[in-house]
């Protein structure tokens, strides 16, 4: 499974920042046993064109983040402060390697991944919660409009509702906007998904499992020529932002009740998503989790 996975993902947050910068590097890391059994290979992205930007985005706001010329307003709300130097471009590669997964499965089916991203909240003409730039929608729309595909599900099970994924894609024909989140977690003000399914706090295991068998159902129903699954691990009990108190055991079995639902026929876009877990080594190990369950469902479904 090829891997996107650049060292500005960490090197472009400051060290200060409140963000828990060090997940990247420490899950690249951990990757490192998957290496030599050949389920992944790491990949470099090159940064995403500012076009392309455009798909999703308004041409005033990408061009001023690009121009670092945002107001302290706007900047306070996308997060991840004191910005760097190498924070734009971090921001273009982040974007960059998810085009790159999806022009791969689009040419070879199977999964593949980005190392970061999964960035839903950010919205036409404003970034927010740690997200500028919306690779989901950025590729929903060039899956439809690009690629060619008539049927792009996107399925969002990080804790906080994917508000920007939603306000971006409503209405587009042939996307359908799935999340399951926590009803009283960020966003505070919600948007509208296609099919939102809003948990309360302490839900646990069987709460949240069934919400995640409920949204399968809905895609099987829809059946999607491509799925974008932004697979934020935010839901676990250990998780600083999270309230939802997933198990880690619970987690894998979303992992594996996903990529089950996949065959050869549904190729599989992977973004990473949230994880504020206190120590982060619970992130770290429920993320190896799910890079390792997708690797595995690309041995048995992807190319060949």
């Amino acid at each position: 499974m090829p891997v996107w996975y650049h060292e500005t993902y960490t090197e472009g947050i400051d060290t200060s920042a409140r963000f828990p910068r060090d997940r990247y590097i420490l899950l690249r890391e951990r990757l490192d046993d998957l290496l030599g059994t050949g389920l992944i290979q790491i990949l470099s992205p090159e940064p995403v064109d500012k076009d392309t930007l455009l798909i999703a985005h308004e041409q005033d706001y990408v061009e001023r983040f690009l121009s670092s010329s945002l107001n302290p307003k706007e900047i306070r709300r996308i997060g991840l402060e004191p910005w760097t130097d190498a924070f734009v471009p971090r921001t273009m590669r982040i974007i960059g390697g998810a085009v790159e997964a999806l022009a791969h499965v689009t040419r070879f089916g199977g999964v593949a991944a980005n190392l970061a991203g999964g960035t839903h909240h950010s919205h036409r003409s404003f970034g927010s919660g740690y997200c500028v730039f919306n690779d989901l929608a950025i590729c929903a729309l060039l899956a439809r409009d690009k690629h060619a595909y008539e049927r792009i599900a996107v399925l969002d099970l990080d804790v906080h509702q994917g508000d920007g994924t939603a306000t971006i894609l409503e209405g587009e024909e042939g996307i359908i906007t799935i999340s399951v989140h926590g009803e009283k977690n960020f966003p505070f003000r919600k948007a509208k998904s296609d099919h939102d399914f809003p948990l309360p706090n302490g839900t646990g295991d069987e709460g949240y499992l069934l919400a995640v068998k409920e949204s399968l159902a809905i895609i099987e129903d829809f059946s999607p020529e491509i799925l974008l699954f932004q697979a934020g691990v935010d839901a676990l009990e250990y998780d600083a932002l999270g309230n939802l108190d997933v198990s880690q055991d619970g987690m894998r079995i979303r992992n594996g009740m996903v990529f089950s639902s996949l065959d050869r026929r549904i190729p599989c876009v992977l973004f990473m998503g949230g994880g504020y877990s206190d120590p982060i080594e619970h992130t770290v190990d429920a993320f190896h989790d799910l890079f390792m369950a997708a690797a595995e469902s690309n041995a048995l479904y992807g190319p060949h």
